[in-house]
């Protein structure tokens, strides 16, 4: 009997222990893995939960039962596997893929993985993750390989620390003073490995307030997900006692970082795409930028006072990836604090864009706050609100049609966009739940944008 596997989700491995995912399932991934992908060589990391060790082991077993080697960089972000995967291919060493298990900002009781192939291109569901779905379900793998693959540990701090460092010029670097919350998550380990580099470059270091640093799978200051307003307070009181310059914060595999001003005021990830933008074009001029749907009007209006190229892509992590490689666009961010870099071989990280954001605040001589008051009052916007109904595509019928007289231009490329000239939205709904997210911005009218955001809401309930 076939036995349907409900952790496989249109991107990645999502699932409860033990009965979505467990250490069984994980080795007939790998297995399906190496079927499927062909690999010769692949990277595995783990994040901090308490089941992940389990699993990355039996995972690593169905890749050696299938004659794949494996490199295990250990604990880890899952920006460490997309670096170790196209840095080591990059240097000859034959990486085919990698595999970091992670569920990221999850419950405590869930766990997943993210998959890649050569030069960490993401494995989605239009990408070969139905394919390894349907293997692994079926569990047909029959003898161990004859040839059965070989596992080698490696630490790839200090490249991967080099490659990181790459992007700015320390020594340009104001002696700030930055409050760290790695939510005791995985991104501990980078930023200590970060700060011994800048204290050996810079003339005066900068100064990192360290606030729930430790890894900890426990989670004993919650679920470490700063998009939540309850998990910020830690981050915020920590910069007005400490009288800080700004805030990072990250989830547990921090592949997004958060930030907050000087004053504890959390930036909306929307603003902190058009200030890379920004920095990017500065260097690279007339380049592409690729943004996702929600929220847009400031990016596009950054990228075009920048001659740069804006280019809309559906929201999703692999949709973006495809785009940039396509554009060969230099930088890609979405509003849910995904920036994805062309020099990461087009991959996401957390710990490139705070990195520019605290050049750009050295360079400029502004706070962050200056940085980012002007764009804010130019475009304000609603932040995204979710809004759980029984039939969101009923809903948003109803609300296309309410707007469709007045609407200057619909679009479809997710979800549903209207712009109405003043102020335009998107609503979307929810890929695993039955949510519909709606974002509303304007023309330097924060009324309007709240007036409009109120009876959108109103048309949906």
């Amino acid at each position: 009997m076939i036995q349907t596997l409900s952790c496989f989700k249109a991107y990645d491995i999502r699932g409860r222990l033990p009965d979505e995912l467990n250490a069984d399932i994980a080795y007939r991934i790998g297995r399906a893995y190496a079927q499927s992908i062909q690999p010769k060589s692949v990277i595995v990391g783990r994040d901090i939960r308490l089941s992940s060790d389990e699993l990355a082991s039996a995972l690593i077993d169905g890749l050696l039962d299938s004659g794949v080697d494996v490199y295990d960089i250990g604990l880890s972000g899952t920006e460490e596997v997309y670096y170790a995967t196209f840095a080591y291919h990059d240097a000859g060493k034959g990486m085919d893929g990698g595999i970091m298990v992670t569920a990221s900002h999850n419950p405590k009781d869930f766990n997943g993985m993210k998959l890649v192939r050569e030069l960490s291109k993401p494995v989605s569901g239009d990408t070969g993750l139905n394919d390894i779905k349907q293997l692994a379900e079926l569990n047909q793998f029959g003898e161990v390989s004859a040839n059965k693959g070989s596992i080698k540990y490696i630490d790839i701090s200090e490249a991967y620390t080099d490659h990181l460092i790459n992007y700015i010029n320390p020594k340009g670097l104001a002696p700030l003073k930055i409050v760290v919350n790695a939510g005791n998550g995985a991104a501990g380990h980078a930023l200590d490995h970060i700060e011994t580099a800048l204290q050996i470059l810079m003339v005066k270091p900068i100064e990192f307030i360290k606030v729930h640093h430790e890894p900890d799978g426990n989670f004993p200051n919650g679920i470490p997900n700063p998009l939540l307003p309850e998990n910020r307070d830690s981050t915020i009181k920590a910069i007005q006692a400490h009288k800080a310059d700004l805030g990072i914060a990250w989830d547990g595999d921090f592949d997004r970082c958060f930030l907050f001003d000087e004053n504890g005021r959390f930036i909306e990830g929307y603003y902190i795409v058009g200030l890379l933008a920004e920095a990017f074009l500065k260097q690279y001029p007339g380049s592409k930028i690729v943004h996702d749907p929600r929220l847009t009007w400031n990016t596009v209006d950054i990228v075009h006072e920048m001659s740069g190229v804006a280019i809309q892509s559906k929201t999703g992590h692999a949709f973006i990836k495809e785009r940039m490689r396509l554009e060969d666009a230099v930088y890609g961010g979405e509003m849910s604090a995904h920036h994805y870099f062309r020099d990461f071989s087009y991959c996401d990280s957390g710990m490139i864009p705070w990195l520019l954001v605290i050049e750009l605040i050295s360079q400029s001589g502004k706070s962050l706050s200056q940085l980012v008051d002007e764009r804010m009052l130019k475009f304000p916007a609603s932040g995204e609100i979710n809004r759980t109904i029984a039939e969101p595509d009923k809903a948003i019928a109803i609300v296309k049609a309410h707007y469709h007289n007045a609407a200057i231009d619909v679009d479809y490329t997710d979800g549903l966009s209207m712009d109405m000239g003043e102020w335009r939205f998107n609503l979307r709904c929810s890929n695993t739940e039955p949510l519909v997210r709606l974002n509303v911005e304007s023309r330097a009218n924060e009324t309007l944008m709240q007036e409009k955001t109120a009876e959108l809401l109103n048309l949906l309930a």
